[in-house]
């Protein structure tokens, strides 16, 4: 594998691919289903320049994994939309997906990061503690959330 990751456009054919695949896979995994409402659900344009960014990983220009940052403004952004495809992982691609969020909020001047995950996804929840994130009191109303993680950059 040759994967490559850059920033992309959370509306191209190729984001919203994968986009898609994220929603299918929660929706398989959560008990209660995963419905964020009329696809792809809101907040995209905040995974934009400059207020965050819009990563997709890509293997022969074939997307395989994306993950958003969602930002307003403020020095605080939130890691939405972390996917990798069945094929591609274990290969240490979601790591570096969160690394490069990490890389990106510094560029854009965040000092503190969020994120939200189910319990139904323990491959998330391992993946956060290993890189650092803690454990957090809610900070949003998500119906599938039951973690909430913070990660200071500093």
């Amino acid at each position: 594998m040759q994967i490559v990751t850059r920033p992309a456009d959370p509306a191209t054919p190729a984001a919203l691919a994968c986009l898609r695949a994220y929603y299918e896979a929660l929706d398989g995994i959560l008990p209660e289903g995963f419905d964020p409402g009329p696809f792809p659900g809101p907040g995209l344009e905040q995974m934009c320049p400059p207020r965050g960014v819009f990563l997709l990983a890509l293997d022969d220009d074939i997307a395989i994994g994306c993950v958003g940052l969602r930002g307003d403004g403020s020095p605080v952004g939130e890691v939405k939309r972390l996917w990798v495809d069945p094929s591609a992982r274990r290969h240490g691609l979601a790591s570096r997906l969160m690394a490069e969020v990490d890389h990106h909020a510094r560029r854009i001047g965040m000092t503190r990061l969020t994120l939200d995950t189910s319990r139904h996804l323990p491959g998330a929840l391992m993946l956060c503690r290993a890189q650092g994130w803690t454990e957090i009191a809610p900070c949003n109303d998500s119906p599938h959330a039951l973690h909430f993680f913070e990660k200071w950059l500093v």
